[in-house]
């Protein structure tokens, strides 16, 4: 008799956990007529199996042990929803052991951790499910694997965290400081207690370690990817990037260029007329360009459980047509074996380049900015200066051609030597056409 069902249990009953728990359950006859088998939830561990999570939960599926769920020979799949790294990791491996398929939300666990997954995973003859990991409902792990797999990868830009853009699109519609909508964000739940994660740009680094390892087949280099959050952005430089035509975005960059591969998280201003620029809110969207397909745009909630619990589900549902074909297990896309590309030094990129100096007002100031940039090949395209004081300094804002990095770090160190200059020197990368 043909097998139809394939049982699944979760690990973490949180808000992801609750999310996929309760599509797997209300959505069950969708998903059944769908995928042509039932997918049925028989287990899920927590150390609270008490607190109410608005839905019904049947009999006898919880449990507060992970050891009765994983060491179940009638599961199939384990879905990992706990986060961090540590026991998440050890759940997972523990699941792989014992010859089970696994899923997980876990972009930093799969960033930091991800080799020794899926080399496990890999000798044991199991699939690792992680569209959940990056973009919450948008499916773009399934894009890049499946539907742009004939595609050399241009360039992929995202806006992959919710609390850094609500953040950025509050400064900039209410003029507001980056402190005060930082604290209406803990209130309101889009912030953690501690957001550094977010506001450091971490959460977006995780994420875009999975994207560049699928689009260009590089190895997870989590370490290695540039890091800048949006702590120092004020509502005046986003008056200024409005002035000069541009939106500040937190933005993921990867993109290919000579043979090396681009691996950065910084602010970017990004110009008015883009697309990505519009994506406001707790939205996540992400731009990619193929040689083939040329320019898409993937939009939707990055976060939230019923969000990412959709696409949990997915991934569910892709393994278990797998276990119901008798089908050969799908490859991760994530090895780095054969791969071509090596990751480029930050300090090699180039980019155009916003700069707010801090300088007080007096003759010869410009030209004496103006002098050390030229010193070191920095073209400028626009200049904005308001604002008189005799006695203290005033913002003087620079907009240049393209640049490189490493000339911009140290034109900027011996601007900042500068007695005329009274603070550090604010630097936004600037993406967009010449």
């Amino acid at each position: 008799m043909a097998r139809n069902r394939v049982n699944v249990g979760i690990i973490g009953f949180g808000t992801v956990g609750s999310g996929t728990a309760r599509i797997l359950l209300e959505n069950a006859e969708i998903i059944s007529k769908r995928a042509g088998f039932n997918v049925v939830l028989k287990k899920i561990a927590d150390r609270d199996i008490v607190r109410d999570r608005g839905f019904t939960v049947p009999d006898g599926i919880l449990t507060t042990s992970a050891d009765e769920l994983l060491n179940d020979p009638d599961i199939d799949v384990v879905v990992e929803l706990v986060g961090g790294i540590h026991p998440a990791k050890d759940f997972m491996l523990q699941a792989i052991a014992n010859g089970k398929h696994v899923v997980t939300a876990n972009k930093a666990l799969i960033a930091t951790e991800g080799a020794e997954i899926f080399a496990a995973a890999d000798e044991k003859g199991v699939e690792v499910g992680f569209e959940a990991a990056v973009a919450g409902g948008i499916p773009i792990i399934k894009v890049l694997r499946e539907g742009l797999i004939a595609n050399n990868m241009v360039a992929i830009y995202g806006i992959i965290n919710g609390t850094s853009n609500y953040i950025l699109t509050k400064m900039t519609s209410e003029k507001a400081d980056f402190g005060a909508v930082l604290k209406e964000a803990q209130r309101l739940g889009y912030a953690e207690a501690d957001p550094t994660f977010d506001i450091e740009g971490i959460d977006s680094a995780h994420k875009l370690t999975i994207i560049a390892s699928l689009a260009y087949g590089i190895p997870l280099s989590f370490e290695q990817v540039y890091k800048e959050g949006i702590t120092r952005v004020t509502a005046e430089d986003i008056d200024f990037a409005s002035e000069l035509g541009y939106k500040i975005k937190l933005l993921a960059i990867t993109k290919a260029v000579n043979g090396q591969v681009e691996v950065r998280v910084h602010p970017t201003m990004v110009p008015n007329d883009y697309l990505i620029s519009k994506i406001d809110g707790v939205f996540n969207a992400i731009y990619v360009e193929g040689d083939a397909v040329g320019s898409t745009l993937y939009y939707g909630r990055g976060a939230g459980d019923m969000p990412t619990g959709s696409a949990v589900v997915a991934d569910i549902v892709d393994i278990g047509r797998t276990i119901i074909s008798g089908g050969v297990r799908r490859a991760s896309g994530i090895s780095g074996a054969g791969n071509t590309y090596v990751i480029r030094a930050m300090g090699d990129i180039e980019s155009k380049y916003y700069f707010r100096f801090s300088a007080l007002d007096k003759p010869g100031t410009l030209s004496k900015i103006s002098g050390i940039l030229g010193k070191y090949n920095i073209s400028i395209a626009s200049v904005i200066q308001k604002g008189r004081s005799a006695s203290s300094s005033v913002p003087l804002v620079v907009l240049t051609h393209s640049a490189r990095e490493k000339d911009v770090a140290s034109a900027i160190a011996e601007i900042d030597e500068l007695p005329v200059v009274v603070q550090k020197t604010l630097v936004i990368r600037v993406e967009g056409k010449e």
